[in-house]
């Protein structure tokens, strides 16, 4: 596992056992299933549903696909730069951000 002192170069890979889907506008929705007792109970009790279905934005669904467990998050920021230009600034701080939050929420870890 590498460790490294810089969030950029971190390593972003999905969680084991998340699916995801895109449609055919290129838009990404990730599936997680909702195990476990207490999501047992809230599915029974008040119709919570099995999976829960998470849309990423137009920057989300680009980056999502580039987590390959091989790019670190520099070179996937190379790759937004190219397509979205301008729009994807402040880049760096809006990408260690989209990981912490992916990060949070359990759908990434980093190698």
């Amino acid at each position: 596992m590498k460790k490294s002192g810089n969030y950029l170069e971190k390593i972003p890979c999905y969680k084991e056992g998340l699916g995801y889907e895109t449609d055919e506008s290129g838009k990404v929705t990730l599936l997680i299933e909702n195990k476990g007792v207490f999501n047992r109970i809230a599915q029974k009790l008040f119709k919570k549903p099995k999976i829960s279905y998470i849309h990423l934005d137009e920057m989300g669904s680009f980056v999502w696909p580039l987590i390959d467990e091989e790019k670190d998050i520099t070179e996937i920021g190379k790759a937004v730069k190219e397509h979205f230009g301008e729009k994807a600034e402040p880049l760096y701080e809006r990408l260690a951000k989209y990981f912490q939050i992916l990060e949070s929420y359990g759908f990434i870890i980093f190698k």
